[in-house]
C-alpha cells in the first residue's frame, strides 16, 4: 500500500515538475528554506490546477528529451504567463518545447565547471562575473529557439543559461540545488523573489502547521501506531503526530539486538520520559538474529529486517484496542531516493533498500503515515527543535533502520555486534570529546568480515580490522569524508586496538559520495 501524502489543497507559490532527477526534491528542500511554499508534482500534473501559482520549476532528469518515450509535458504551459525556470533536463526540454535544439554534446560534464556570464540576467543578479556550478549532463542546447538569448556559458556548454526574458522563460544547465554550486541559493532567491514575486513565510511555523493539517485531515479519529527507535527522524515522527492527534497515538520501540552501545535505555528515556509518549517496548533480539543468521549480502539484509519489522509490528498491533490504522515511521526523503521511489509517479535507480521504505503487507491492514518522507535531516532537526524536542535528541547521530547489522560486513552474530557496539561507542566518544560532533553530518565505526594478522604482547594476533568514517554533508544527498586532525585519528586506533582486544588494524574512509554511500551495505 503506497504512503499517504495528503495535501492541504492550496496551490503553493512553486511548482517543481519532477522528471526524474535525484535531485527533484532537493530543489523544493531549497525554496523551503528561503520561506517560500513549494510543492514536487509528476511531469504529468494537470495543467489545470497550475494557476495560482507563482511561479514553475522544471527539474533534471535521466533521458534525453529527443528519445523516444522520454518525459515530457505540453506546450500550452509556457502560454500559462507564469515564470519557468527549467534545470538540466528541464532547460533542454524548454528549449526543445520551443523549437530549439538539443544533441548530444561532444563532450559530456559531470562535476564541476566554471560558469562565465556574458550579459545581464535577473536570475544572476549581485553574482560575480564567474564562479563554480555543478554539472551532470550528456546533452546541451545547440540551438536557441526563437525569442531566447545566451547568457552564460561554460567550457563544455556554449549556452549554459539562456532566457527570454520578455515571457520571464529561463534555463541553466548545471544545477543550483546541489551544494557544490557556488551563488546556488542566491540564484533560486533571484528567481523566486525577483522574478517570481514570492513573498517569504515563517518556514518552521509554516512547516508544523502544514503537517499537522495534514496528518488531522488523514487520520480523523483513527489510531496510529509509531514506530520509534529513538533516533532523530522518528522521535521526531512520534513528537508531530503526538502534537496533531494525542492520545490516538501510541509508540512501539522494538529493540532488534543491532542497536547501538547504550541505546536502549537512552531512547526509552527519551520517548517516555522527555516526550511523555506512551511506549510499548519489544525485546526482539532473538528473533532478528536468528534471521540474519547465514545472510551476509547487505541488500538481502536489509530486506530481512524489513520483514521482522513488520511482523513485530503486526503482533504488536493487535494488542492495542480499539485497533489503529495507521503505522507513522520516520522515513525521510534521502531513504526514499535511495531506494528508489518518489511521491511523483517517477522512478530514481535503486542505490540501497530501506526497511521504512514501500508499501506494507496486505495482511497488516495498516496505513503508512510518513510526513517526513519530503524532508531532509537538517529540516527534520530544525522541525524537532521548534517541537520541543531536547538538543541531545535533535544532535543524536543518524542511524540507519537497519542498525549495525548493515555495519557489520559479512554474516551478522551476536559477537561482531558486541565487539562493533564497542568500538562505535569509542568512535563517537572521542569525536564528541574533541568538539566536532556539530560539524560533522555523521561519525561511526564498520566492522570488516576477514581477520588480518597483528600483534599484541609479543604474540601473533588474528583479528577484525574496523573502519572509522566520518562524514561532512547538510543533507546526505552528497557529501564528502571529513579531514580529521591526524592526532585525533591516531588517538582513535590507539583506544580501538586496546580496548577492544578482537580488533588489531583500523582504517579511516575517505571516499565521498557519489561515488560511495554512508553505509558500506
Amino acid at each position: 500500500m503506497p504512503s499517504t501524502q495528503p495535501s492541504s489543497g492550496k496551490i503553493p507559490a512553486i511548482l517543481v515538475f519532477d522528471f526524474g532527477s535525484q535531485y527533484s526534491q532537493l530543489i523544493a528542500r531549497r525554496l523551503r528554506s528561503l520561506g517560500v511554499s513549494v510543492q514536487l508534482v509528476p511531469h504529468t500534473f494537470p495543467l489545470d490546477k497550475v494557476s495560482g501559482a507563482k511561479g514553475i520549476i522544471l527539474s533534471g532528469g535521466p533521458n534525453s528529451v529527443y528519445e523516444k518515450g522520454a518525459a515530457t509535458m505540453s506546450r500550452k504551459i509556457l502560454k500559462l504567463g507564469i515564470p519557468i525556470l527549467g534545470i538540466c533536463y528541464g532547460m533542454q526540454l524548454l528549449a526543445h518545447l520551443e523549437g530549439g535544439k538539443v544533441q548530444r554534446s561532444s563532450k559530456k560534464e559531470y562535476g564541476p565547471a566554471t560558469l562565465e556570464l556574458l550579459q545581464k540576467s535577473r536570475l544572476f543578479e549581485g553574482l560575480p562575473r564567474s564562479f563554480s556550478v555543478w554539472m551532470s549532463h550528456g546533452d546541451q542546447v545547440a540551438q536557441l529557439p526563437k525569442g531566447f538569448v545566451q547568457t552564460a556559458s561554460s567550457t563544455n556548454s556554449s549556452n549554459a543559461a539562456i532566457e527570454d526574458k520578455k515571457r520571464k522563460l529561463y534555463g541553466i544547465q548545471f544545477h543550483p540545488e546541489v551544494e557544490h554550486t557556488q551563488y546556488g541559493k542566491e540564484i533560486l532567491q533571484n528567481f523566486v523573489f525577483g522574478v517570481c514575486k514570492c513573498k517569504r513565510l515563517n518556514e518552521i511555523d509554516n512547516l508544523i502547521e502544514k503537517k499537522i493539517e495534514e496528518i488531522r485531515n488523514v487520520v480523523g479519529k483513527e489510531r496510529v501506531i509509531c514506530a520509534t527507535s529513538g533516533g532523530v527522524d522518528s522521535s521526531v515522527v512520534a513528537a508531530l503526530v503526538s502534537k496533531a492527534i494525542g492520545n490516538q497515538l501510541a509508540c512501539i520501540f522494538v529493540n532488534s539486538g543491532t542497536l547501538r552501545k547504550g541505546e536502549t535505555r537512552e531512547a526509552r528515556k527519551l520517548l517516555q520520559d522527555t516526550l511523555h509518549l506512551k511506549v510499548k517496548y519489544v525485546n526482539a533480539e532473538t528473533q532478528f538474529l536468528r534471521a540474519l543468521k547465514g545472510v551476509s549480502y547487505g541488500e538481502t539484509k536489509r530486506k530481512i529486517i524489513g520483514r521482522e519489522f513488520i511482523r513485530v509490528f503486526d503482533t504488536s498491533a493487535r494488542g492495542i484496542k480499539p485497533a489503529p490504522s495507521f503505522l507513522a515511521q520516520g522515513t525521510i526523503h534521502s531513504d526514499v531516493v535511495e531506494s528508489a521511489r518518489t511521491d511523483t509517479g517517477k522512478k530514481t535507480q535503486t542505490i540501497k533498500s530501506h526497511h521504512n521504505v514501500g508499501g506494507l503487507p496486505k495482511k497488516l491492514r495498516l496505513r503508512l503515515l510518513e510526513p517526513l518522507r519530503d524532508l531532509f535531516k537538517d529540516e527534520v532537526r530544525q522541525l524537532g527543535l521548534a517541537l520541543g524536542l531536547p538538543e541531545s535528541a535533535v544532535w543524536r547521530q543518524p542511524f540507519p533502520g537497519p542498525g549495525l547489522a548493515i555495519r557489520v560486513v559479512g554474516e551478522v552474530t551476536k559477537q561482531k555486534l558486541d565487539i562493533l557496539r564497542e568500538a562505535d561507542a569509542i568512535v563517537r566518544e572521542e569525536i564528541e570529546n574533541a568538539g566536532l560532533s556539530r560539524d560533522l553530518y555523521q561519525y561511526f565505526a564498520i566492522l570488516l568480515n576477514d581477520k588480518t594478522v597483528g600483534v599484541r604482547g609479543d604474540q601473533r594476533a588474528y583479528a577484525y580490522p574496523v573502519v572509522v568514517k566520518a562524514v561532512v554533508s547538510s543533507d546526505i544527498m552528497t557529501s564528502d569524508w571529513a579531514r580529521l586532525p591526524y592526532d585525533l585519528l591516531s588517538h582513535l586506533s590507539w583506544r580501538i586496538t586496546s580496548e577492544v582486544p578482537q580488533i588489531t588494524r583500523v582504517l579511516y574512509d575517505i571516499t565521498p559520495k557519489p561515488p560511495g554511500t554512508t553505509e558500506w551495505e
